[in-house]
């Protein structure tokens, strides 16, 4: 579709433009239409597609059309009919690339017979849900609007809950057929100048058929992922997080179609963070944190750990003589630890695609009939049952999806070297994982800031959830413009 892209100035007779868009599909596609109105001997022509435009606004605009008396004919016909369109967002074009990317967007154009122009109106209407609480971010003291697939409407939460004059939604579009329209949303004079024009660029130099994957894949391409499989930007659906990072001096980007916006630059401790803990006192929220980190450091460590002292039971101080394994099973022990581990992996993938009436069943075979079987018959010992199942609890006690299946890579790659090396294997192991971390950067942050490099005012704020009144000024790593948060009174 070549013809699609070539820039070209409209015609002037509405015959000669009809025939230029049936290479669009007008006239082939059914939901791609013209409406064609004869005002004495002015002709009207109307493209719209239908499901992606109010019908009410539509006709409201064609009963003022249709109002044009004889007497006004003899006048400018453009000037009035521009006089006659009641309607807030008018945009008048000559480009027929622009006509249909606009269109096919969601607007509708009104070319009159003879002029070499058109008139562009935004009366979108996109299908789509009312903002809900996103299911992975839930919260039991908050707001429950959530982001949704219209970008209209999660700009519209995020200036809902920032009102400053600053705030900016640059839109920009994505992709040589799909045109998705990509909102890069900051506050001008908190906002590093400099990575707004890096984000901005990285957007522009991508040329593809599409994103429809939208947020996953604009991520691999603006921080060159790769198979790196540990996340790196944040995503959340909710716009509470998001008004916070751009008060922050972070950068969101919106995508239409997407319920997700993604935070740049962000950390390994952004992921680690639920907005649970700042709707709670600040020493209920410290607890949940050392909880939730307490989880997600067993996720990574438990199962190698208990294996190293389970074939290896010098490591084990008195203390801990109860860890090991009690009998002896047919299967080596570390294949039991990977056959469960990929288990869980297989309980989780059944849960997302099974209908919401049966996963009560499912759990109930999964728990019941699987796990104490496989006991009974001598797959497993009870011990591989337990660690495993304490490690999946942890990995569900990660807030970012993200980090969790990033966070199961780790675990698996410290089994299998602790299986081959032992003690050796786990310390190589755990130093790989750690420098692995720390050489990552994204958009020139450190990815373990500020952990790595070391900044004990900012870790500690990680560590412990500070007051509200004592966060005064923005995080470092931002490179804010204006770092003061709180200035205080005299």
């Amino acid at each position: 579709m070549e013809g699609l892209s070539t820039l070209k100035k409209l015609p002037k007779k509405n015959r000669e433009l009809d025939s230029r868009l049936k290479e669009a599909g007008l006239g082939l596609s059914f939901d791609f239409i013209v409406r064609k109105i004869d005002y004495g001997d002015q002709n009207i022509h109307l493209y719209a597609v239908n499901g992606l435009c109010e019908t009410r606004y539509i006709m409201k605009i064609l009963d003022e059309l249709s109002a044009l008396h004889e007497m006004d004919r003899r006048k400018n016909f453009k000037a009035l009919v521009d006089q006659r369109i009641i309607h807030h967002s008018v945009e008048i074009i000559d480009m027929e690339d622009v006509l249909i990317r606009q269109v096919f967007s969601g607007l509708i154009a009104i070319k009159i017979d003879g002029e070499e122009e058109c008139f562009l109106i935004d009366v979108r209407t996109y299908p789509g849900r009312q903002p809900e609480e996103p299911d992975n971010e839930k919260v039991v003291r908050g707001s429950r609007d959530g982001f949704v697939e219209n970008i209209i409407v999660n700009t519209a939460l995020t200036r809902r809950r920032i009102r400053d004059k600053g705030i900016r939604f640059e839109m920009l579009e994505l992709g040589e057929r799909s045109k998705m329209d990509v909102a890069i949303g900051y506050i001008e004079g908190i906002a590093n100048k400099e990575l707004v024009d890096i984000i901005r660029q990285e957007i522009n130099q991508i040329h593809t058929d599409g994103l429809i994957m939208t947020d996953k894949s604009l991520e691999e391409y603006i921080v060159k992922q790769g198979f790196n499989p540990y996340p790196l930007v944040r995503f959340t659906e909710r716009a509470d997080i998001a008004a916070e990072h751009l008060l922050e001096g972070h950068i969101c980007i919106y995508i239409d179609t997407s319920p997700s916006v993604i935070i740049a630059p962000s950390t390994f401790f952004h992921h680690v963070q639920h907005a649970e803990e700042y709707r709670q006192s600040p020493a209920a929220g410290t607890m949940l944190r050392f909880i939730r980190f307490t989880g997600i450091a067993a996720s990574i460590v438990l199962l190698p750990l208990w294996y190293l002292m389970a074939i290896d039971p010098s490591l084990k101080p008195d203390s801990l003589s109860f860890i090991g394994v009690k009998e002896e099973a047919a299967i080596p022990l570390i294949i039991q630890l990977l056959l469960a581990d990929i288990g869980i992996e297989f309980l989780r993938m059944a849960a997302i695609h099974t209908p919401t009436p049966l996963s009560t069943a499912m759990g109930l075979i999964a728990a019941v009939l699987i796990g104490q079987i496989a006991i009974d018959v001598g797959l497993f010992v009870p011990e591989v049952i337990l660690y495993v199942s304490v490690a999946a609890i942890g990995t569900f006690a990660t807030p970012s999806y993200e980090l969790s299946i990033a966070n199961k890579f780790a675990r698996i790659f410290l089994l299998i070297l602790t299986a081959f090396f032992h003690t050796t294997g786990f310390i190589i192991g755990i130093t790989v994982l750690i420098v692995f971390l720390a050489q990552m950067r994204v958009f020139t942050v450190p990815y373990l800031w500020p952990l790595l490099p070391f900044r004990p005012l900012a870790l500690l704020q990680i560590v412990a959830r500070a007051p509200i009144t004592g966060t005064v000024i923005r995080p470092m790593i931002v490179k804010a413009e204006d770092r003061v948060r709180q200035r205080r009174s005299h």
